[in-house]
């Protein structure tokens, strides 16, 4: 059974990060009800609705669990793995496709990668802009998950790439 959520839940949206559920929303499309949950992005306090049906399919997600907390750490330390040398634009689009499925795993590999990478060379603009997005999906929800304040959770991603 797909996760169902309740007003006041925190979810994560994929490539949006953490929503909190503000509502839930019957709405008529093409002579059908439909039901929508209506999120609202922490982030930026945009508004989502998504089809209360599709939720699954979109990817929205429960918080991670204090194993899945484990294993985002474990990618993180991970070294010796070979990073893409593709172009910087493919690498790009494989990076977006990681943070897209809304795994926080895939999101600290993209993190992970991103950091090892401009250890080498300078990173274009689009991938540190990328770093960034995934930083802030990553100590937005492991902040949450770990009951801790931000800023803490970015000191310690810092301090594992420093």
């Amino acid at each position: 059974m797909p996760d169902s959520f309740v007003v006041g839940d925190k979810t994560v949206y994929p490539g949006h990060g953490v929503a909190e559920v503000t509502g839930l929303q019957n709405l008529q499309i093409s002579g059908a009800t439909m039901e929508f949950y209506v999120l609202r992005v922490l982030d930026n306090n945009m508004k989502v609705m998504v089809p209360k049906h599709n939720a699954a399919a979109v990817g929205l997600r429960k918080l991670v669990s204090q194993a899945e907390v484990d294993a985002v750490y474990q990618e993180l330390r991970r070294r010796g793995g070979k990073i893409s040398t593709a172009t910087w634009n493919r690498r790009y689009r494989e990076y977006m496709e990681k943070i897209n499925t809304g795994s926080l795993v895939e999101i600290a590999s993209v993190l992970r990668d991103l950091c090892l990478l401009r250890t080498d060379k300078q990173l274009s603009s689009g991938e540190r802009e990328m770093l960034e997005t995934a930083r802030q999906l990553l100590v937005q929800e492991l902040a949450l998950a770990k009951g801790q304040a931000e800023g803490a959770v970015a000191d310690e991603l810092d301090a594992l790439f420093g």
